[in-house]
């Protein structure tokens, strides 16, 4: 019990030093020609944390601080630790809520964006040789909602299962990173920031809040606007979204698979 602690207590003093760090390095801006990528300190904290999580540097205390005991501990308690952040993105709501009513009908078309995965993933991940892997890698981004309906039909030992979670861990380590740089990239091409706004809430606190915090970086005046079309988008994504996977996502994927794999039947795998 002691030696958890103590590699707890670690991970945490671990944590804060990163995160200190990361703050001091700041918000930066990479021009790439005619657009400007911003990195915002969330992404040097996870960079310094998967860097210090190669096997060759897990030596000593680096050991002890990426022991199986704290990285399981991490994940299970990652919900609860972006609750706060979620409280306060659902107060910035409240000063908005007559601009978000008034355009309530987009918030309710822009769910069949979650379909993007299943209409372009899908085919891609066929053309690149997978098979039952793809029923999972494609269904959604791959957060708590698919994951739990792969595991609970196929189970996480099945192929499906496999693409799920694959596509689960590659988000918790580099979605936050990508949408980081991939908004304002977006932002470079004309698109309202309000659209953008609502484009990050897709059912990750962690992506939802690198996308809007990089587009608000780059449009401080729209920050209020951005932070709570984001939080809007992300809580009807949140509530919806089982729904549109169930009843929107799923036949769709079963169709498209049936027609693309010839052969191999969608639900034998039940």
């Amino acid at each position: 019990m002691k030696n958890k602690f103590y590699q707890l207590l670690l991970l945490i003093i671990f944590a804060l030093i990163i995160v200190f760090a990361a703050e001091i390095i700041g918000f930066q801006q990479i021009n790439l020609g005619s657009i400007n990528v911003s990195v915002l300190p969330l992404v040097f904290s996870v960079l310094f944390a998967m860097v210090f999580a190669i096997p060759v540097w897990r030596k000593g205390l680096l050991k002890v601080i990426y022991s199986d005991n704290n990285v399981e501990f991490a994940a299970k308690n990652l919900l609860y630790i972006m609750l706060p952040l979620m409280a306060y993105y659902g107060a910035s709501v409240a000063p908005k809520i007559g601009e978000i009513l008034s355009v309530g009908w987009v918030f309710l078309f822009q769910e069949l964006g979650n379909l993007g995965t299943v209409l372009i993933g899908l085919p891609v991940a066929i053309l690149l040789g997978l098979r039952r892997e793809a029923i999972g890698a494609t269904l959604g981004l791959g957060r708590e909602g698919e994951l739990a309906y792969i595991t609970e039909k196929y189970t996480l030992e099945s192929a499906e299962g496999r693409g799920v979670l694959s596509v689960y861990l590659i988000g918790t380590l580099f979605g936050s990173i990508f949408f980081s740089i991939f908004a304002p990239i977006i932002l470079n091409f004309g698109f309202d920031v309000r659209a953008l706004g609502m484009a990050s809430g897709m059912g990750s606190a962690s992506m939802m809040t690198a996308a809007s915090s990089a587009v608000a970086a780059l449009k401080p005046e729209s920050a209020e606007t951005i932070l709570a079309y984001a939080s809007a988008s992300q809580l009807l994504t949140s509530f919806l979204g089982t729904y549109t996977m169930v009843f929107l996502a799923i036949p769709l994927q079963r169709f498209m698979y049936n027609l693309l794999t010839k052969g191999d039947n969608y639900d034998h795998g039940k």
